[in-house]
């Protein structure tokens, strides 16, 4: 079969492959849904993350961390997280952070004038200002009137999670960024400063991801120095995941060679149990010895299997099937029962048949072997016709 792509398709192809074991997070973007889809079909551990790289929820305090549902349900059991503990990082310089982030965000519907869009301007001028001075709350307070001049610049968002980030208000610097990358999906500074949150919460494949895009769009010493903070522990849970998936593909492969090994043998014996069954009726038509070859004994009436067990089990009955007039006799019989009147002046036939009567009882379904319904068996001297011999056995 011929390759259906060309070499630069395939140049780009294994350019993603390589893109995709460098940063497995990005498989989180959510133009790459179908594929990540297509890998989870295939039992592949999909690296999680707690943001969405281009399509955003302007959530990011501490108790709203839920934001992306979608990535939230892919998360890893419970087992794999407690293992995920064991692994040896970096944690130096991560830090705790339980403030809230009910910063205002503005009107989002909010249709701005022209002369708001200069208010808002000049509060963000009066912000930067603020900033340099190290006067963080004041920079806050102007960016957050500016905002709700104009709630539609990302630039203020952006610049406001900065604010936030000096303060090591992480949740919120994360809210404003994410609201910043939801206006503007290329937005460098947003990246960068969501990243560092990521990376002093512990949350190093997330800030991986994050400083990469950064440096990505537009790129800068402090954010490049920052992502070298991150790529050990980032690598290590990398590899983690990994192994896990590793062990979890060799569990499943070890138990599907399990069933495949008990199907083999329940065949085996399947077939182990129908060569018996063949040896005591040597005689039987093609198709027909034994159990398993008789349809279930579907063909025969009221003959249950547990009829034909006891027939096994009898010496006289398999005496008589080894004789194979008889046993074909009984064949043609139990598959119709009106083909009787075929054997009634066969004197050897009509005895085993009464044979057969006998060992089984009369009445019912069982009264004859196979279900022989509407016939009681040879009757003594049946090797001699009488007038009335063509309606035997045919009520």
């Amino acid at each position: 079969m011929s390759c259906p792509f060309s070499e630069e398709q395939l140049t780009q192809l294994k350019a993603f492959v390589d893109l995709c074991t460098a940063q497995p997070v990005i498989l989180q973007h959510p133009k790459l849904s179908f594929f990540k889809e297509y890998l989870t079909n295939l039992g592949v551990n999909i690296p999680t993350a707690t943001f969405e790289p281009k399509t955003f929820s302007a959530s990011g305090d501490s108790n709203a961390t839920n934001a992306n549902t979608e990535d939230n349900a892919a998360i890893s059991s419970e087992e794999e997280s407690e293992e995920e503990s064991d692994v040896e990082l970096n944690m130096e310089g991560v830090i705790s952070d339980t403030s809230e982030a009910n910063q205002e965000m503005g009107d989002d519907s909010k249709e701005v004038t022209d002369e708001e869009r200069d208010q808002s301007d000049e509060k963000r001028s009066e912000a930067m200002r603020a900033f340099s001075e190290q006067q963080f709350d004041e920079a806050i307070a102007l960016y957050t009137e500016a905002i709700k001049l104009n709630p539609q610049s990302a630039l203020l968002f952006a610049k406001r999670g900065q604010v936030f980030l000096k303060q090591n208000k992480l949740h919120a610097c994360i809210k404003d960024c994410t609201r910043a990358l939801e206006l503007n999906c290329d937005s460098a500074a947003a990246y960068k400063f969501r990243g560092r949150s990521y990376r002093l919460l512990g949350k190093f494949e997330e800030a991986l991801h994050d400083l990469c895009e950064s440096l990505k769009i537009d790129y800068d010493d402090q954010t490049n120095e920052w992502l070298s903070e991150v790529k050990p522990n980032a690598e290590k849970l990398r590899q983690h995941k990994l192994t896990v998936q590793r062990k979890k593909e060799e569990k499943e492969h070890n138990e599907k060679l399990r069933r495949a090994r008990k199907a083999q043998e329940a065949r085996a014996n399947a077939a182990k149990s129908q060569a018996e069954s063949q040896q005591s009726f040597p005689n039987a038509p093609p198709g027909m010895g034994g159990m398993g070859g008789m349809g279930g004994m579907g063909g025969m009436g009221g003959f249950e299997a547990a009829d034909f067990m006891k027939l096994l089990s009898d010496p006289e009955i398999v005496a008589a099937f080894k004789d194979p007039e008889i046993a074909n006799a009984f064949y043609d019989v139990s598959a119709n029962p009106a083909n009787f009147v075929k054997y009634q002046n066969n004197p050897k036939v009509a005895a085993a048949l009464e044979l057969l009567k006998g060992k089984f009882g009369v009445g019912g379904a069982a009264a004859a072997p196979g279900g022989f319904s509407g016939f009681e068996g040879a009757k003594p001297g049946a090797g001699t016709k009488t007038s009335s011999d063509d309606d035997v056995g045919l009520d």
